[in-house]
């Protein structure tokens, strides 16, 4: 399994992350970004041409190496400057209050301990930063929580630990992030896997 996670994972996110319809949704959530920025789930950074004008620096944590090298064309083209700063969202190498804003696309349902990571990242943020994300996750209709709890096991297994069933908005709130903007809806695919989340949380 390490040599699945570490050589095809990412070449499989690049591509599963990098669809078209995905855009959109990533030109939505980085429009608010602002000043100092940290980026959970870096990747290949298929985020870095929708930052705002308003961004100006990125620290990417990212574990994999193979991300980091598939992202080189992008952070050259960049206007912005990127800096590798971690590899574990659970533990970041940031001081206290250091951050404006935080970022997240597609990433919480990987994180294996998602609560230590929301909650460095309201350690990071400076009071009153935002966390913006997009994320898939556990769909409101019952009959597809069902499914999803089944085929979970699966999806972890095949999507180097990507979850179908997390529950964004409990985990937010939980972390004890404000909700500012949050829309649930569901994408093209499938709910089970489409299920999506997207918004904006604050840091008290």
């Amino acid at each position: 399994m390490g040599i699945y996670r570490d050589r095809f994972v990412p070449r499989l996110v690049n591509v599963a992350c990098g669809m078209k319809a995905n855009e959109p949704l990533r030109e939505r959530v980085c429009a608010g970004l602002s000043g100092r920025v940290v980026e959970l789930g870096f990747g290949s950074g298929l985020n870095v041409p929708f930052y705002s004008d308003a961004t100006v620096s990125v620290s990417a944590v990212e574990p994999a190496d193979l991300g980091w090298k598939l992202s080189a064309p992008r952070r050259a083209a960049s206007r912005v400057p990127i800096e590798r700063a971690g590899l574990d969202g659970q533990s970041l190498p940031f001081s206290d209050s250091s951050v404006d804003t935080a970022l997240s696309t597609w990433t919480m349902c990987t994180i294996p301990d998602i609560e230590a990571a929301l909650g460095e990242i309201r350690r990071v943020l400076v009071p009153g930063g935002t966390l913006h994300f997009v994320e898939h996750g556990l769909a409101p209709d019952p009959s597809v929580q069902r499914w999803q709890h089944r085929l979970d096991p699966l999806q972890q297994r095949i999507a180097g630990g990507c979850h179908l069933d997390r529950n964004i908005r409990a985990l937010l709130e939980t972390a004890g992030f404000g909700i500012r903007v949050l829309e649930v809806f569901r994408g093209r695919g499938p709910a089970f896997i489409d299920t999506q989340s997207l918004g904006v949380v604050v840091s008290p």
